[in-house]
């Protein structure tokens, strides 16, 4: 693997706090991501499941976690089954995890090869009560495609159906919340990293560059420091470009007197940084651009300070939005008299920043979590206004990642260049 492997500590007590959260007599089983196709014989590049990574922490395809915590065999409580090397796949993929590797980088000391798991599966099966099996149950989720999940929650309830089945994806939702230690090291990486490549591109921009160049500019400094690659896709977007929230093409050349909104973040250990910042395509913001800019900086000040342990998402929002409306006034972009008899279910500030103003980030750069949850210590949420004015050819958003803590946030970004005064000045030549 490109990046240094979390100590298996971490692995060990996520299983612990899955294991307390299960009634007596439970199987929780866990199978990793598919290899998607894409035409011939290609595939796409594997990304693990989240939450198999989360509890084993493992990066290989065709893996499947067994937690059964009563189970009589001590050895039979936690399993990784896994893919096991033949001389034909060490000849054109090379060597999988040997069982060694896997007890080092998991904390379980029960390894077995794949192919014992339909013989361990009737055993485990005729001790457990309820069996907890895992789905991709994101608030957000479009799923179109059957998943490795979706095939096995039907094989399994087709061989047993008369067990009672549950949910595992709740349970995670909880614990994925709020980051551990090493959990939180790991993305402070991904956001050094990220700061390294925004740093490079502030550094590259200028009028004729093309979106694309940018975007390359990106993704060179993220692999040369040890990130797999983006966590997610790249949005490079100058001009009009930058008005359209998730412009992923990437395929236009930038124009001097425009600004160029780039939102990116490196991917390390499978913990995803979130970052954006809008630039000017010439090094320096016109009167109207820095004003637009200031306005969307001062609303990300305030998120910050009702970001904090005890606060909900919704009046979080609310506060925010209120924020927003001034900001939008000062810019004659909205009339305070319109602001003031303006239907509280459809507030005007939504025609210029449509999108919320935060979400939970880790091992998913829209991680799983309670929406309505009270904000508490360890999570990670980013905090991202834009204002887009279509007419103007200009749209800014700004995002940083912060950590809640006890009295707050830390704002693991608070390294990265973000006033206009020290964005202009790094684009100078």
């Amino acid at each position: 693997m490109r990046y240094a492997p979390l100590a298996p500590e971490l692995f060990v007590e996520n299983r612990r706090r899955f294991r307390e959260l299960l009634p007596a007599n439970s199987l929780a089983i866990f199978q990793s991501n598919d290899i998607m196709p894409t035409n011939a014989d290609g595939s796409m590049g594997f990304r693990q499941s989240s939450d198999l990574y989360y509890l084993a922490g493992v990066d290989q395809e065709e893996s499947i976690l067994v937690i059964a915590p009563n189970a009589r065999l001590e050895s039979h409580r936690e399993i990784l089954f896994l893919k096991e090397t033949s001389d034909l796949i060490l000849v054109w993929e090379g060597h999988k995890l040997t069982k060694e590797q896997a007890r080092q980088n998991s904390g379980i000391p029960t390894i077995m090869w794949l192919e014992s798991f339909k013989t361990v599966l009737p055993a485990l099966m005729n001790e457990a009560e309820q069996v907890y099996l895992n789905a991709n149950d994101h608030i957000r989720a479009v799923v179109e495609v059957e998943t490795r999940d979706a095939r096995f929650i039907k094989a399994i309830q087709a061989q047993y159906p008369l067990h009672t089945y549950r949910r595992a994806a709740p349970l995670l939702h909880g614990l994925r919340a709020i980051k551990g230690p090493q959990e939180i090291e790991a993305m402070r990486t991904a956001c050094n990293i990220t700061e390294k490549a925004l740093r490079r591109v502030l550094g590259f921009v200028q009028p004729g560059v093309w979106e694309f160049e940018i975007e390359a500019e990106i993704v060179h400094e993220f692999l040369r420091n040890r990130s797999r690659g983006p966590a997610y896709g790249s949005i490079i977007g100058s001009g009009k470009n930058a008005t359209v929230l998730h412009y992923t093409t990437n395929d236009e050349q930038c124009q001097a007197g425009d600004v160029i909104l780039m939102d990116f973040g490196a991917e390390y250990a499978n913990y995803a940084a979130d970052l954006t910042r809008s630039i000017p395509v010439s090094g320096k913001f016109s009167p109207r651009q820095r004003e637009v800019y200031e306005s969307v900086l001062a609303v990300m000040r305030y998120a910050e300070t009702q970001l904090r342990p005890g606060n909900e998402i919704e009046a979080y929002h609310k506060s925010v939005g209120e924020k927003m409306e001034q900001e939008l006034i000062k810019l004659g972009l909205l009339k305070a008299e319109d602001v003031a008899a303006q239907n509280p279910n459809q507030p005007l500030y939504k025609k210029y920043f449509m999108h919320g103003t935060s979400h939970y980030l880790g091992l998913d750069v829209h991680d799983v979590g309670a929406k309505y949850r009270t904000f508490e210590p360890g999570m990670v949420y980013t905090i991202e206004p834009g204002i887009y004015i279509p007419d103007e050819n200009l749209g800014i958003r700004l995002e940083n990642d912060y950590l809640l803590t006890a009295d707050g946030n830390e704002n693991l970004m608070a390294n990265i260049p973000l006033e206009a005064d020290d964005i202009e000045r790094l684009m100078q030549r």
